[in-house]
């Protein structure tokens, strides 16, 4: 039997292909350029004398105590990581240089001088490649020795303070690894690569002591990704102002929804159930456990005078609030894509129902065994097992390797599933129609989670730290995006809103225009880790254009809810707020993502700004703004049909949309993008580490700020994510008793065709 052709020109799907094979050949040459030029790992760092001040292999040995003790979820490492603690670079390398200008100034030389031997003494690279060691000065290695020491009294003080909890690392050998650990990451900070006079990563941090200072490349880059982004908006709001390409002058008529009890449920529909109900409970501890992560910042070490550290040190709260957010948004959407499967088929094979369940079991397997191992890993209670149990240490992949191949495995199974039950349509339609797109989208998340198991823990931090943002920016940023957006496109054809063809067109020029930006600008975040300087032209120029899609997106959502405005309307409409979350989800997408990401993309921004609060700010509002709304929208909608129509709640939907959309705007504009403008003038004025340090979070100004976001919290816990959970222990109490046997045939169309109804 023939397949249903595309309704669209194959353009589309062709253009849809080159542009991702640009976009990752890109990417293969930028990762040859990644492990070629990444800074060296001496074998050994020695004084002129030939005293060894520490190894490479202490090096690596610190990067591992740094990560099964979770310490990138409590400070940063070339700015990566969370925002209580300090930057353990920048402030071993602030630390050292003052120390090595005070003891020249006692030996007699003025400030100035002093400050300019330091300067080209960190700068002086120092590293023998043949040899494969490091020399450093006799004052540079006593330096790091008293180093150790601060370190020592830091991270074994019997007292939680600032945030670290009591007694964290009490190992002395430890505490030297570590240390050799930051002093390695601060010598790649201001150690010149060979051939140029910036260091490897491009003088960040920014350290007046040091000699670091904003790089010619940085300014060059900002401006023309500044003019890429003003061109590149002016040409396609142009083409899409003149030319209806997407079809939205189409004439629409009102569709009348099927009633609720008319929509008959399969088996495997009705298993989604439970797992909407433990995504609403994910999300409620991960919003319990986000919010006692905020509390920190406003009373450091303790909750309302309470030591928290002993009980939930903040290096587990954010541990969780980081990874719970990936797990209760990826159970929305698995639980989404099965029950549409059917709909979309016609039919549900047998067995998806505990097929449904054992997924179900399986990623509650990973969510609580991996907190579990996360919490063992960080108090030291794991051994040798930590990094496959425990804590791989690695902001967004912080689960033990075990959890995580579980995962990649759970993922696929779910690919399975949807595949199974996606069978007679993608057997019916064209490779490049909507179920194929959908199916593809699925595909492509566990496929580049995959890609997290790339990191190693014996292979460097700057190769690391690459293979971890394809992870949290093409998976995250550029992968679940192309999956929301099918996904919604294809509810909104099940409900009548728009025709299948021009749900097509969305969805490929979703692809085509992120992948011309998302693609190659997952290197925006490399600019300052040890990558070469081509990342930054490359990642500045490219992530710049990310901007356009986000804005043309968000006119074209405006022109999709204006095509269903009529229904919309309706008193009666079934997914009222389901569809008001996806509203939402266009709004935050053009703020969230667009523009707060865009502020702290440039170069020259990123470089005073990177580890504070308007990353945080992008972050929340883009994480919990597009893919959180998405995800409660999803749960709405798959919970409308599987709950008895007369229990149904509009007015806790409301509640829910306006608590989770007011409290997350408090959060943004009340706490998280002020303190982090204070933080970008902060480090302007006083210094990178300075803005990061305690002193800056306790200042009394500051500290206002952040017992200003307690109201925004709370409105969002209380008022966002209960009415959740309460509508889901409804639908479980009164399930929607219209089912459907194992084998029937399943009604492919949510509204009815009537004589006034456009088909």
């Amino acid at each position: 039997m023939a397949r249903i052709p595309m309704p669209i020109s194959k353009w589309w799907l062709q253009g849809a292909i080159l542009t991702y094979l640009f976009g990752f050949t890109v990417l293969g040459i930028l990762t040859y350029l990644t492990y070629a030029q990444q800074p060296p790992i001496p074998e050994r760092v020695i004084t002129p004398d030939g005293t060894t001040v520490f190894t490479g292999t202490d090096v690596l040995d610190g990067m591992n105590v740094f990560q099964r003790y979770g310490l990138m979820e409590y400070g940063t490492i070339y700015g990566h990581g969370a925002y209580l603690g300090p930057d353990f670079t920048a402030d071993y390398l602030h630390r050292a240089a003052t120390q090595l200008i005070d003891d020249r100034q006692k030996s007699g030389e003025t400030a100035g001088v002093a400050r300019e031997q330091v300067t080209e003494e960190l700068h002086r690279n120092g590293y023998d490649a043949g040899a494969r060691t490091l020399t450093w000065s006799q004052p540079r290695a006593e330096v790091h020795q008293q180093l150790i020491e601060h370190y020592q009294a830091f991270f074994a003080n019997s007292r939680s303070e600032g945030g670290a909890q009591a007694e964290w690392i009490t190992d002395p050998v430890k505490i030297q690894q570590l240390t050799a650990f930051f002093a390695w990451t601060a010598w790649t900070a201001t150690a010149n690569r060979p051939g140029k006079d910036y260091s490897f990563t491009n003088n960040w941090p920014p350290e007046p002591l040091a000699g670091n200072a904003l790089t010619s490349q940085a300014l060059i880059w900002s401006a023309a990704s500044v003019i890429g982004l003003l061109g590149g908006l002016g040409l396609v709001l142009f083409f899409f102002g003149r030319y209806d390409w997407l079809g939205w002058t189409e004439r629409r008529w009102p569709v009348k929804f099927r009633e609720i009890h008319e929509v008959a449920l399969t088996p495997g529909q009705r298993a989604t159930l439970w797992f909407l109900l433990v995504a609403s409970v994910l999300f409620l501890i991960q919003t319990m456990v986000g919010g006692l992560s905020a509390h920190y910042r406003a009373e450091p070490g303790s909750f309302f005078g309470f030591d928290m550290s002993r009980i939930m040190p903040y290096n587990v709260a954010r541990t969780w609030h980081v990874q719970l957010a990936i797990f209760w948004v990826a159970a929305s959407y698995l639980a989404t894509g099965i029950f549409l499967a059917p709909i979309i088929s016609g039919r549900e094979p047998r067995g998806q129902a505990p097929l449904t369940i054992a997924l179900l079991a399986a990623v509650a397997v990973v969510v609580f065994g991996s907190m579990a191992g996360e919490f063992l890993s960080v108090h030291g209670k794991l051994g040798t097992s930590w990094y496959w149990m425990g804590h791989q240490g690695w902001e967004y992949l912080d689960l033990g390797r075990f959890w995580q191949i579980l995962l990649v495995i759970g993922l696929f199974f779910w690919v399975i599933i949807l595949g199974r039950g996606l069978r007679p349509a993608l057997n019916r339609e064209g490779h490049g129609n909507l179920p194929w797109l959908l199916f593809y989208a699925a595909l492509a998340i566990p496929a580049f989670y995959a890609v997290g198991l790339l990191t190693g823990h014996r292979q460097g931090f700057v190769v690391t730290d690459f293979w971890r943002f394809w992870v949290v920016h093409l998976w995250v940023e550029d992968f679940l995006e192309l999956f929301t957006t099918v996904i919604v496109a294809y509810m909104f054809v099940l409900l009548g809103m728009v025709r299948a063809k021009t749900a097509i067109r969305v969805i490929y020029l979703d692809v085509i225009l992120y992948s011309v930006g998302g693609v190659i600008g997952t290197m925006h975040h490399l600019y300052f880790s040890g990558a070469p300087a081509a990342h930054m032209a490359l990642g500045a120029t490219f992530s710049a254009m990310e901007v356009i899609p986000l804005l043309l997106l968000t006119l074209e959502a405006w022109a999709f809810m204006r095509s269903g405005e009529r229904s919309m309307a309706d008193a009666g409409h079934p997914h009222k707020w389901a569809v008001w979350f996806l509203v939402a989800v266009g709004f935050w997408n053009f703020f969230g993502a667009g523009v707060f990401g865009f502020l702290i993309n440039l170069p020259v921004v990123s470089y005073y700004e990177i580890g504070t609060n308007l990353t945080a700010n992008h972050g929340h509002t883009a994480m919990m703004g597009v893919y959180g709304m998405l995800a409660v929208g999803l749960l709405l909608f798959c919970l409308r049909y599987l709950m008895q129509e007369d229990k149904w709640s509009d007015k806790a939907a409301k509640i829910s949309f306006w608590s989770l959309n007011i409290g997350l705007a408090w959060m943004a504009f009340a706490n998280l993008f002020p303190v982090g403008m204070v933080q970008l003038h902060d480090a302007l004025a006083k210094g990178y580490y300075h803005a990061r340090s305690m002193e800056f979070i306790t200042q009394r100004w500051v500290n206002v700020l952040e017992w200003v976001r307690l109201p925004g919290d709370a409105l969002f816990i209380a008022g966002g994510v209960l009415p959740l959970i309460w509508l889901c222990l409804r639908a479980v109490r009164y399930p929607n008793s219209n089912r459907l046997a194992e084998g029937g045939e399943v009604p492919t169309q949510l509204f009815t065709v009537g004589p006034e109804t456009e088909p």
